[in-house]
Formats: C-alpha cells, sequence, structure tokens
C-alpha cells in the first residue's frame, strides 16, 4: 500500500474533501465505489467524516453548510495543498491576486486551514498541518492518484501559484496542451485547458481517483444515478473516465498504465 509517512512539502496536493447536500448517501456511495469506510464525525467538526481506505485516511465528507438565507453551494471535491504556515501563504494568496473565500482557521489540534480562489475562479483549499498531514494513503485503487487544474489563463496560473506556493507549470513532455505542476523538481499535478472541457464550465481542480477497472468503477456510477460527463478512454498516462456522483460532484477515475 503506498502509505504517506512524511509531511507534505508545500504546494502539493495534501487531501481531498466534498461537502455534500445529502452526507450519508455521499459516505454510501463512495463506500460502495471505492471500499471507504466513514461516519459524521464529531459536532464540533461539524460532522466532517474522514473517509479511510484500508484503514487509513483517504479522504474527507461534510454536511454542505451555508449562513441561513444563503443559497446552498455546490456539492464538488475541493482540492488542498499544502503549507507549513498558513497565515503566510493567505497573505501570499491575496497579494498575488487570489480571492479569499474562507479565511484561516484552526481545526482544532489538526491543523489550520483555509478556503481561496485563484484570479480565475478555481477555488482549492490550503492545508496546515497538527496532527493531521493529510491523505494516508494514495497511487492504490480507491485512493487520490493525481489533482488537475483546468484553467484558462496558463501563465496567470504559473504566475499565480508560483507566487503563493512556489509551485512552478511547465510543458509535459511531448505535449503543447498539457502542464506538469512541479514542487522542487517533483511532478505533482497537472494543467489543463479549460477550452478541452464543456463550454460554460468554470475553471476548477479535478480530484481524480485511482481505480482497478474503469469501465466497471463508470458503469457502477451510473447503476448509482450518477453521470458519466467522458465516456473511458485511453490515453498516455492510462486509461480514464469522469463522472458526477449522485449529488453532482465532478470527479475522474483512472487506472494509470504500467510504468
Amino acid at each position: 500500500m503506498p502509505e504517506v509517512t512524511t509531511p507534505y512539502v508545500t504546494g502539493t496536493p495534501c487531501w481531498v474533501d466534498l461537502m455534500a447536500k445529502d452526507q450519508q448517501a455521499a459516505l454510501d456511495f463512495y463506500r460502495d465505489l471505492f471500499g471507504w469506510q466513514g461516519q459524521p464525525g464529531p459536532a464540533e467538526f461539524g460532522g466532517y467524516a474522514v473517509c479511510e481506505l484500508n484503514g487509513k485516511a483517504a479522504a474527507g465528507i461534510g454536511p454542505a453548510m451555508s449562513p441561513e438565507g444563503m443559497p446552498e453551494p455546490p456539492t464538488v471535491w475541493t482540492s488542498y495543498l499544502a503549507t507549513t504556515d498558513a497565515q503566510a501563504t493567505q497573505d501570499a494568496i491575496v497579494g498575488a491576486g487570489g480571492t479569499l473565500l474562507a479565511p484561516v482557521m484552526d481545526v482544532g489540534p489538526l491543523g489550520r486551514m483555509l478556503i481561496a480562489a485563484d484570479p480565475q475562479g478555481a477555488v482549492f483549499g490550503v492545508w496546515q498541518p497538527g496532527e493531521f498531514s493529510g491523505a494516508q494513503v494514495v497511487n492504490e485503487p480507491g485512493a487520490l492518484t493525481w489533482n488537475e487544474l483546468h484553467t484558462s489563463d496558463v501563465p496567470g496560473a504559473s504566475a499565480f501559484y508560483g507566487e503563493a506556493f512556489g509551485i512552478e507549470i511547465e510543458p509535459a513532455d511531448g505535449n503543447d496542451q498539457y502542464w506538469e505542476q512541479k514542487v522542487g523538481g517533483r511532478s505533482v499535478g497537472g494543467v489543463s485547458l479549460l477550452a478541452n472541457d464543456p463550454p460554460g464550465t468554470p475553471a476548477h481542480w479535478l480530484s481524480y481517483f485511482a481505480v482497478d477497472d474503469v469501465d466497471s468503477c463508470a458503469d457502477a456510477v451510473v447503476k448509482r444515478t450518477g453521470t458519466v460527463l467522458a465516456p473511458p478512454f485511453d490515453m498516455v498516462a492510462g486509461r480514464m473516465t469522469v463522472v458526477a456522483d449522485p449529488q453532482g460532484a465532478t470527479f475522474a477515475m483512472i487506472k494509470l498504465a504500467p510504468m
């Protein structure tokens, strides 16, 4: 099992979570799809559930909440980037032209977090670890394996994430339509042109989960009243599909090609 036992380097995607209108339905859906085990947590943490894969933290699912009189937020997967100083990162985000959606807050002894949007509107989280560093299992079936920014302005994204996190965005080898996010020379995520998404799709981060069989997992999503947005197809990294869960949260599933 690819377990993570050391802290994530600043700028590295370290966690993903979902705020669902029906938390229990989401917990049931992802349990059946990925084998996650999780249940609503303590009230002091808003009932947030840490879902585990084989006993290791894989992702979070919480109940969507909005201030009284405000519309419910959309059900989306949020990618979190690691930092060692959430306050300094918040200042850097604002200084680089980002928008603060939820300022730095303490999450008990677990860590500190904030939610922001980059200048193109892609929403992401920031996590400063305390007792909890982030995903404890990655890159195996049922676990997070890739995080991808979809943007209409790659140079702008490069400038923003470089200033705020030290991320370098470079063209992928042999591909002039795809870029890699690198931290310390190590590839930690991707960047895709928003023009490749359906018209009207806003800038966003897309979470990829590894699976053993893309086609059967896509069928399982449909059987649970989810939606296949991009039917399974083969590409250089493997076979993948993009789907939406029954509450509308979009994510990708991939069976990685042998290295």
